[in-house]
């Protein structure tokens, strides 16, 4: 799939982007999906992963969230969890992006995608691994008439007691929401998805809520966690979703 590397302007300053697009691009324009990568930022697996959604027929855009901290240097994502100084390094560019950050950053990737000539429509859909798919439904709650569908796979924080936390977002979406925890995942247990389930039911939000049979970072290849059959599920579902939602 044809795939470039571009940058988007926002109010903070220059972000990085991967933009996939399907082979044939002379049919299109496409649908406009952001892919927003796990804590381990922007990289060759991510990458991967959007040209492989984009060969489902979506144009597929994946920032580099932490662009603030710029020339940083990537993370092994096997080890930083085991390495105090890789880990604190890693919380401390997590903790930048900020729900307000995630917002603004979102409307500079939709107008993005908006003005390209091979996206289509004015909404879009967002999907999200890990801290990406609690931005993924921050960003449907904040920008909501941007965001026609929100995936979330192995997300945290979903229902927290944070302020910031996205199911306190739920009276302002109006995107369908998929959410896909991970078994045992303390990031998002099972009290935490009934709290998430009665905010989106109450506000009338269309919602999939399930637990994949698989640890935390099932889906993505990099992660020492990754389950091929639950990536394999994740990819069915994303293609069953958007296909729903987005054409």
């Amino acid at each position: 799939m044809p795939t470039i590397s571009d940058t988007v302007t926002t109010p903070d300053g220059s972000c990085d982007i991967t933009f996939a697009t399907p082979a044939e691009a002379h049919t299109g324009p496409w649908p406009g999906v952001v892919m927003y990568p796990d804590a381990g930022g922007r990289r060759q697996a991510f990458t991967d992963m959007a040209t492989r959604l984009a060969g489902y027929g979506y144009a597929v855009l994946v920032p580099d969230v932490y662009y603030r901290d710029a020339g940083w240097a990537p993370f092994d994502m096997a080890n930083v969890f085991g390495d105090a100084d890789e880990r604190a390094r890693l919380f401390a560019m997590m903790r930048k992006v900020t729900p307000e950050v995630m917002a603004r950053d979102a409307v500079a990737f939709f107008d993005y995608l908006d003005s390209h000539p091979d996206v289509n429509g004015s909404a879009f859909g967002t999907t999200g691994y890990c801290m990406g798919g609690r931005t993924s439904l921050v960003v449907a709650g904040r920008v909501p008439d941007r965001v026609a569908a929100a995936m979330s796979f192995h997300g945290g924080g979903l229902a927290s007691d944070d302020p910031g936390s996205p199911h306190l977002l739920a009276d302002q979406m109006r995107a369908a929401v998929y959410v896909a925890g991970a078994e045992n995942d303390p990031s998002f247990t099972e009290e935490q998805s009934q709290t998430l389930d009665a905010a989106l039911t109450e506000a009338g939000v269309e919602h999939t809520i399930e637990f994949y049979a698989a640890a935390h970072g099932f889906a993505v290849p990099d992660n020492a966690p990754y389950d091929l059959s639950a990536a394999h599920r994740h990819w069915a579902a994303m293609q069953d979703f958007f296909g729903a939602h987005l054409r």
